[in-house]
C-alpha cells in the first residue's frame, strides 16, 4: 500500500466509543451491561421535530442548501441564542454546521497557523487536543483543581502557560466530562487574559440549557469578548438529536465568512432537511425539552446518592451536564488496583457497570495523583442506575 500522510501519527479520536466497543464484546458473551460509558441520550428526539423533518423530505427539501446554512434556520438560531445569552446576533454571526464537532476543527483552521499554541481543557474532551495536534499546532493543557463544589480551573496554569506564539484558549464551561462550572469570577479572568494577550476563544457551551438549576452565562455576553469569541452550538444535547447531526458556529461575522468558506470546501451544506427539524426545535413547544431534564435531574440524583454511598468513592452534586467525574482513589486502593484503566475492565467483568476513565480525557498531567471515572447517565434508565452503582457498591464494599 502507497504511504499514508505523518500528520495521521498526530490524530487521536474519541476514546470512549473504544469503551463501547469492550462494554458490546462484554455484553456479547451473554452477560449485562449498565453502559455509563457513552454520553448518548436513550430519551427519542421530540415527535414535533421528526414530524418536521419527515415533512421537509416530503416537500423535497433534499438537495443542496447555502454553506452556511438555510436563512430561516440562522434567524432562528441569532434569535435564540442571542436572546438567551444577552447578546445581540444576526444570521450574519451563525454558520450552521454537522454537528458540534465541525466547529472545533473549522475554528483551528481558521485561527492557528502550524506551530501555534492553543490552551485547551485537561481533562476535556479528546477531540481539542487530537484537532490541535493534526492540524500542525501545539496543544498546551490546562488543568483543574478539586474544590467542594467540583473543580476550577487553575488560572495560575493558565496565566504561566500563554506565551507570545499563543493563540487561543478553547473554554468549555459547564464541562464535559468533569461538569465543572464557572463562577461569574472564573469566566471573567478567563475573558481578561484572553484581551491582555489578544487570543482566540472557542466557547464551547454544548450543555449550555443542559442545567438543573440556577443559569447559565456565555463569555461572549463579557464586554470585549464578542468580537474575539466562537460559540460552539449542538442541538445533540437539548433536544436529543444527537443522530441528526446539527449544530453551528457563532461567530464575528468577517470570521463567520471564513467557517462558511471551509463549510463549502468540507461537505458543501448541512443536510437540507434536518436544518427544517432545527427550526421546529428552536420555535416549537418546549415542553419535551423541560420533560427530558425532569428525567436527567432523576438520574442524576440516583447516581449522585449510590456514588457517595460507595466506600472510597464520592462526587459533589453538579447543576448542568449529565456527567459525574467521581474520585475513586480510596476504593481502588481498597480493591489493590493503582491503574484505573485496570479498576475499569474489573469493574465491568465484576459487576458490568461500563465507564470511562480519567486517562479517556488527555494525557495526565504532572502532579495528578487523585484517580477518577466518568458516569455519564444520559443512556441508562433510574431502575439500571441504581441496579447497576448498586452491585458496583457492594463489589467494592466487599473488599
Amino acid at each position: 500500500m502507497p504511504q499514508l500522510a505523518h500528520r495521521l501519527d498526530r490524530l487521536g479520536t474519541e476514546t470512549a466509543f473504544s469503551v463501547a466497543q469492550a462494554a458490546a464484546a462484554w455484553k456479547a458473551k451473554g452477560n449485562r451491561v449498565y453502559p455509563f460509558h457513552l454520553g448518548d441520550i436513550n430519551i427519542p428526539t421530540a415527535p414535533h421535530i421528526i414530524e418536521a423533518m419527515n415533512r421537509a423530505i416530503a416537500d423535497g427539501y433534499t438537495g443542496y442548501c447555502p454553506g452556511p446554512g438555510i436563512p430561516q434556520l440562522r434567524e432562528a438560531l441569532a434569535e435564540d441564542l442571542g436572546s438567551r445569552r444577552g447578546i445581540s446576533l444576526t444570521p450574519d454571526n451563525v454558520v450552521v454546521m454537522t454537528g458540534g464537532k465541525p466547529v472545533i476543527t473549522k475554528f483551528l483552521q481558521a485561527v492557528m497557523n502550524p506551530g501555534q499554541e492553543v490552551l485547551y481543557p485537561n481533562p476535556g474532551f479528546p477531540i481539542y487536543e487530537s484537532q490541535i495536534e493534526y492540524l500542525g499546532g501545539t496543544a498546551v493543557p490546562y488543568r483543574y483543581l478539586p474544590t467542594k463544589e467540583g473543580f476550577a480551573i487553575d488560572l495560575d496554569q493558565v496565566r504561566a502557560s500563554i506565551t507570545p506564539n499563543t493563540v487561543a484558549i478553547i473554554y468549555n464551561d459547564l464541562q464535559n466530562p468533569i461538569s465543572a462550572e464557572s463562577t461569574a469570577a472564573e469566566r471573567e479572568a478567563v475573558a481578561q487574559l484572553a484581551q491582555e494577550h489578544n487570543l482566540w476563544v472557542l466557547s464551547d457551551e454544548a450543555y449550555f440549557e443542559t442545567r438543573y438549576e440556577g443559569v447559565s452565562s456565555s463569555i461572549a455576553s463579557l464586554p470585549g469578548m464578542a468580537e474575539r469569541t466562537v460559540i460552539l452550538y449542538t442541538f445533540s444535547k437539548k433536544f436529543a438529536m444527537t443522530g441528526s447531526r446539527l449544530g453551528c458556529a457563532v461567530a464575528p461575522p468577517e470570521l463567520a465568512k471564513v467557517l462558511s468558506t471551509l463549510n463549502t470546501n468540507d461537505e458543501s451544506c448541512t443536510t437540507h432537511y434536518v436544518q427544517w427539524a432545527g427550526i421546529e426545535a428552536l420555535r416549537g413547544p418546549q415542553e419535551p425539552v423541560q420533560q427530558m431534564l425532569d428525567i436527567l435531574r432523576e438520574r442524576r440524583d440516583a447516581a449522585c446518592e449510590l456514588v457517595n454511598a460507595t466506600p472510597g468513592m464520592h462526587v459533589a452534586v453538579p447543576q448542568s451536564t449529565f456527567y459525574l467525574f467521581p474520585d475513586v482513589t480510596e476504593a481502588m486502593e481498597r480493591l489493590g488496583y493503582t491503574a484505573v484503566g485496570d479498576f475499569a475492565t474489573a469493574a465491568l467483568h465484576e459487576t458490568g457497570v461500563s465507564f470511562c476513565t480519567r486517562e479517556h480525557f488527555g494525557r495526565r498531567q504532572p502532579g495528578e495523583e487523585r484517580q477518577y471515572i466518568r458516569l455519564a447517565y444520559s443512556g441508562i434508565d433510574v431502575a439500571d442506575i441504581r441496579d447497576g452503582l448498586g452491585r458496583l457498591c457492594q463489589w467494592i464494599e466487599s473488599a
